[in-house]
């Protein structure tokens, strides 16, 4: 399905149900469980739009210890009405979970309007009011080209997508844009003069037929370009699957492309995504000084992977056959601050509340910013 008929079918009903607590809270359990498996220590994480499970959001990755950036989903139009809120009542709930979790240990909060489509230059100018607590800021922008014309008719004003969280001063150095497919020249201009970044999301942009994300005009435009995944809507939360997706787009585009090598996508896995997020000076690499976030990968004797590393050629050979073939199954541990993770409540006896599979997604655009 393309992104609007995913969004109404999959996604939306999905997110619907994180009205009731205790299912948010089993699926937050569920989504840091999944990150930590899946070798990622730090995230900006696409929210919900209700308080209380944002509240179990925050709550399981400090559990766990993981760096998360995040924040309440505000909408205020042309969704479901149960995932709707006027720009007062986000304001004041925004400014409620920033006072909870801001800075709290490794959390962050991000202010995180949906997308122009569904809020109003109401709700956009609430957010920019929300900026000024020195939160973080998400959001989509030109990801499909039926979306990008429905924005144009609601913002005739604006000049293109971008410039409907521009006006608002909604463009700056903490700022991370999902997407951003089908950018034009002006937008990358914007988007590099004022320092935000780009969270590029191959498997999800390749599963709804959004495009194929134009790397080489963003580099040469000087926007910061980082790694994200789209979780339900792409191929999980595993990163170095998502870099060999990036790598696959960038064939497909030709001369138009990049050719991206395995230390590229190291990269853009890892420090570039510390970098957009503003975390380069704690994490993301092996400096010394920095936390010691890490990932330990060891496939079992006599797989695939294991085999094709006993015949690489050098360092760069091995990365290469890790992003080609690694699984979550090949994450053997991870630390988190130099202490190994915890493992879930239920590994440790505890106990998780029951709950089918969804359809949808837990955090749109989880995207994983170092390993």
């Amino acid at each position: 399905m393309p992104l609007l008929d995913w969004l109404d079918r999959c996604a939306l009903p999905e997110e619907s149900r994180l009205a009731d607590q205790a299912y948010a809270r089993a699926v937050a359990a569920e989504f840091v469980g999944g990150l930590i498996a899946s070798g990622t220590t730090s995230a900006l994480v696409f929210g919900s739009h209700f308080p209380a499970a944002m509240d179990e959001l925050f709550a399981a990755a400090a559990g766990r210890g993981l760096a998360v950036t995040s924040g309440l989903v505000l909408s205020d139009r042309m969704l479901r009405p149960d995932l709707l809120t006027t720009p007062r009542a986000g304001l004041a709930d925004s400014l409620s979970l920033i006072g909870r979790w801001h800075g709290r240990g490794r959390l962050r909060y991000a202010v995180t309007p949906r997308f122009s489509l569904s809020a109003s230059g109401a709700m956009l100018a609430a957010c920019a009011e929300l900026l000024g607590t020195g939160a973080w800021f998400t959001t989509h922008v030109n990801e499909n080209l039926t979306e990008i014309a429905t924005v144009a008719g609601l913002f005739p004003e604006a000049r293109d997508y971008l410039d409907t969280y521009r006006r608002h001063g909604l463009v700056t150095g903490r700022s991370v844009f999902a997407h951003n497919v089908h950018p034009g020249d002006a937008v990358l201009a914007v988007l590099a003069e004022h320092g935000a970044s780009v969270a590029h999301c191959p498997t999800s942009n390749c599963a709804l037929g959004s495009g194929l994300f134009p790397l080489r005009r963003h580099l040469r435009h000087g926007v910061a370009v980082a790694l994200g995944s789209d979780v339900g809507a792409g191929a999980g939360p595993f990163l170095p699957k998502e870099a060999l997706q990036a790598y696959f787009v960038q064939q497909m585009l030709g001369r138009d492309g990049v050719t991206l090598t395995a230390v590229h996508l190291l990269y853009l896995a890892t420090r570039a995504g510390a970098r957009a997020l503003g975390l380069d000076g704690r994490t993301g690499d092996f400096t010394v000084g920095k936390d010691f976030d890490a990932v330990w990968l060891r496939p079992a004797p006599g797989s695939t992977l294991a085999v094709n590393l006993r015949h690489a050629r050098d360092a760069a050979d091995a990365l290469a056959r890790v992003f080609a073939l690694a699984t979550p199954a090949d994450v053997a541990r991870v630390w988190l601050r130099g202490r190994p993770a915890a493992p879930p409540a239920a590994a440790r006896g505890g106990r998780v509340t029951p709950r089918r599979a969804p359809r949808g997604r837990t955090g749109r655009r989880a995207s994983r910013r170092s390993a």
